[in-house]
C-alpha cells in the first residue's frame, strides 16, 4: 500500500487517459481504499489507491478502459464496503456498478447554438419516461424523444424543461430520487443517448432546461450514505448533516451544505451539466428545503444560511461558466429575494416559478357557474412581479406537481368524466390565452396542447392519440405561440414589461389588458376574454389608443374545434368622443378571447 502513487490526471471520479485510467474519491475516515473492476477480475484487495490528504484516495491504473465496470472497497474498522463512485458520469444500474466512461462527443457547432432571452422563452415540460414511450415494458428514452422534436418546433415551442435525469432507483420514477446525481439514468439511455437529444433539441431551436435535485438525495440505492462507514446519530454519513438539518420531507438525506467538499460536490454536479452537457438552463427543485431546514419561508430560526451560500455560488458559477445559461428556482414562496441579484443579498437566480397565477386561473377556469369566477385575483396575478421586472416568474396552469396524485389536468377539473366536452375546450383554452399573454415566462406542461386529460403518472405514456382527436386545440396553441414570439411581427408587446388593466366588469365577467415593449402600432397588444357563458353583442370595450385594431386570434373560431361558434369580427375601430374614454364595440364569443393589435 505504501507503495503506491496517487494518480497523475487531476479530478475527481475515474477520468481516463492514454496510459490507462485514474481513481479518486473523497472518503476521510476510511483507513484503505482500494478500486476492483473487470480490469483486476473484480479482486477486492488487488489495486490499493494511495492516501493524498484531506481525506483523498487516488491511484493510476494501467489496465483500466473506456467501458469497464467498477466499483471502491473503503475499510474503516471492522468494516469493509463497496460503493458505487459518486463521481460516475455512467452506471449499469442505480445498484449495479459504475462504467468508466468516454466523454468525448462530437457537438459539431452547438458550441454557437443562441439561448433565447428570458423574455422571449416559452418552456414546455417534460418527462422522459413517458412523453413519447413506446413500450409497455420500458420507460421511454431520449431518442424516443428525439423523434418528436419537429413536433415540437413546429408548435413552437422554443424550450424544454426536463424532470431530472440523474440515475434513480429503479426504472420508473418522476426523478426526484437521486442515487447517483452525476450519472444520467440509463434507462433512458445513459450520457451519450443524452448529448444526442440536446445536440438535437439545439438543432430545432430548442433550449433545454434541467431539473436538479439538491435539497435531498436519493433516499433508496443511495451509496453515498454512511460512504466511508463514519457516521453520526445514525445518520447518513460524510455527504449529510449529521442532526436535525438532515431532516426532509423525503427522508432524513440534506446534504450538508456547510461542509467544503459536499458543497464542491453540489456545485461540480451542476456545472458538469452545464460544461459537459452544453445545458442552457438548470431548474432547482424545492428551493425552499435548501434555504431553511424546516422548509419554511420567513423562519430565521430554521435557515440555513449555508444553504442560500451555496447557492448564491452556484448561480454565479452558471453565469460565469455560460451567460447567457440561466437558473430557475421552485421555491413556491413568492420570495422575492431568490430572483434578486447577489450583491443585494439575494440568491441569484434568473426566475422563479409563481403559483398565485396558477391558482388563481385554475380557480377561475374550474369553477362550475360563473359568478363564482373571481376575476380580481386574476387581475392580481397578471400584475404581480419580483423586483419589477415580469420576466423573473415562470407561469402556467400545469406542471408535473399539479396534475398527479390526486390532482388533475385542467379539462378534467372542468367536466369531470367528459374532459372533450365544449365547456372543458372552451374554458381550458382560456387558461392557455392567459399563460401565453401574460407578464411572464410561459410553460406548458406536456400534452396540455392536445388536452390530455389524464393525470401524471410515471407508468402512463402520454396518449398521442389525442393529438389526432384535438389537432385543432394543437392549431390554437400553434397560433397563440406564434402571437407569443412576435413571430408576425405585430405582437412585440407580448415580449415586453408593460401592462396594464384596460376593462374590468365583474358583472359580466370580461376584462382586457394591455401589453406593450416600448407600445404604438405592431407592438401594443390588447387581449379581451369573456369569462361567461352569455354571448355579447355590440360591447363597449375601451382600447389603449385611437385607430384600427386587428384581430389577431379569436379562440371561438372554428378552425380549431367544430363545435366552437366562430363569433367576432376581423377588426374594430376605436372612437373619441368629448365625454367618453377612447372605446370600441366589439362582440364576445362566450368563454372567448380576442388578441388585437394595430398595423
Amino acid at each position: 500500500m505504501s507503495q503506491t502513487k496517487p494518480a497523475l490526471v487531476p479530478g475527481l471520479g475515474a477520468l481516463p487517459h492514454n496510459q490507462g485510467c485514474s481513481f479518486r474519491i473523497w472518503a476521510p475516515h476510511a483507513e484503505a481504499a482500494y478500486v476492483t473492476g473487470t480490469f483486476n477480475h473484480w479482486a477486492e484487495r488487488k489495486t490499493p489507491m494511495a492516501r493524498e490528504g484531506e481525506g483523498y484516495w487516488s491511484v493510476d491504473v494501467r489496465k483500466a478502459k473506456i467501458g469497464d465496470e467498477y466499483r471502491y472497497i473503503l475499510v474503516n474498522g471492522e468494516q469493509t464496503l463497496s460503493r458505487i463512485d459518486p463521481w460516475a458520469r455512467q452506471v449499469t444500474n442505480s445498484v449495479g456498478n459504475a462504467v468508466i466512461h468516454d466523454a468525448a462527443f462530437d457537438w459539431g457547432n452547438d458550441a454557437e447554438f443562441p439561448i433565447p432571452s428570458l423574455n422571449e422563452l416559452v418552456i414546455y415540460e417534460m418527462h422522459i419516461g413517458t412523453f413519447a414511450r413506446e413500450s409497455a415494458d420500458a420507460p421511454g428514452t431520449f431518442t424516443n424523444a428525439i423523434q418528436k422534436l419537429p413536433y415540437l418546433k413546429s408548435l413552437g415551442i422554443n424550450a424544454i424543461e426536463l424532470l431530472p435525469i440523474a440515475e434513480f432507483a429503479g426504472g420508473i420514477s418522476w426523478g426526484y430520487n437521486p442515487a447517483h446525481p452525476f450519472a444520467v439514468e440509463s434507462e433512458y439511455g445513459g450520457p451519450k443517448e443524452f448529448k444526442e437529444f440536446v445536440k438535437a433539441a439545439h438543432a430545432h431551436g430548442i433550449a433545454v432546461i434541467l431539473d436538479v435535485v439538491y435539497n435531498h438525495l436519493g433516499p433508496s440505492d443511495l451509496d453515498l450514505w454512511q460512504f466511508d462507514g463514519w457516521h453520526e446519530n445514525n445518520q447518513g454519513g460524510i455527504f449529510f448533516y449529521n442532526d436535525a438539518r438532515s431532516k426532509t420531507p423525503w427522508g432524513d438525506t440534506r446534504p450538508d451544505y456547510g461542509r467544503a467538499e459536499v458543497r464542491q460536490y453540489l456545485r461540480d454536479n451542476a456545472m458538469m451539466w452545464i460544461d459537459e452537457y452544453h445545458i442552457d438552463g438548470l431548474r432547482f427543485d424545492s428551493v425552499v428545503n435548501i434555504r431553511n431546514a424546516e422548509g419554511n419561508n420567513d423562519d430565521p430560526e430554521n435557515d440555513l444560511p449555508e444553504g442560500w451560500s451555496l447557492l448564491q455560488w452556484i448561480t454565479s458559477e452558471v453565469k460565469a461558466h455560460k451567460p447567457m445559461a440561466f437558473t430557475i428556482a421552485e421555491d413556491l414562496q413568492a420570495n422575492e429575494f431568490l430572483t434578486k441579484k447577489i450583491d443585494e443579498t439575494g440568491a441569484g437566480f434568473d426566475a422563479q416559478w409563481e403559483p398565485q397565477f396558477l391558482c388563481a386561473v385554475r380557480d377561475a377556469i374550474a369553477a362550475f357557474d360563473d359568478e363564482h369566477r373571481d376575476l380580481a385575483r386574476i387581475q392580481e396575478s397578471l400584475l404581480f412581479n419580483f423586483n419589477g421586472d415580469v420576466f423573473q416568474r415562470v407561469i402556467y396552469t400545469e406542471s408535473h406537481d399539479d396534475v398527479a396524485e390526486g390532482d388533475v389536468r385542467i379539462p378534467e377539473k372542468i367536466s369531470p368524466g367528459d374532459a372533450g366536452n365544449w365547456f372543458a375546450k372552451k374554458r381550458s383554452t382560456l387558461g392557455t390565452v392567459l399563460t401565453l399573454t401574460a407578464p411572464g415566462i410561459p410553460m406548458l406542461f406536456q400534452g396540455q396542447e392536445f388536452l390530455e386529460n389524464q393525470g401524471f403518472d410515471d407508468q402512463q405514456p402520454l396518449d398521442w392519440s389525442k393529438a389526432e382527436s384535438y389537432g385543432g386545440i394543437m392549431k390554437l396553441h400553434a397560433d397563440l405561440l406564434h402571437l407569443r414570439l412576435n413571430r408576425g411581427g405585430v405582437s412585440k408587446g407580448l415580449i415586453g414589461q408593460g401592462i396594464e388593466i384596460t376593462h374590468f366588469d365583474d358583472a359580466n365577467k370580461v376584462f382586457a389588458f394591455h401589453r406593450w415593449a416600448e407600445g404604438g402600432a405592431k407592438d401594443s397588444v390588447l387581449v379581451v376574454i369573456n369569462f361567461s357563458q352569455q354571448q355579447l353583442e355590440n360591447y363597449a370595450l375601451p382600447v389603449p389608443q385611437a385607430g384600427t385594431w386587428q384581430v389577431r386570434f379569436n379562440s371561438d373560431s372554428d378552425a380549431y374545434d367544430a363545435e366552437f361558434g366562430n363569433h367576432g369580427i376581423a377588426a374594430i375601430t376605436a372612437t373619441v368622443s368629448e365625454d367618453e374614454p377612447l372605446q370600441s364595440i366589439i362582440h364576445l364569443a362566450p368563454y372567448s378571447a380576442l388578441i388585437l393589435s394595430q398595423d
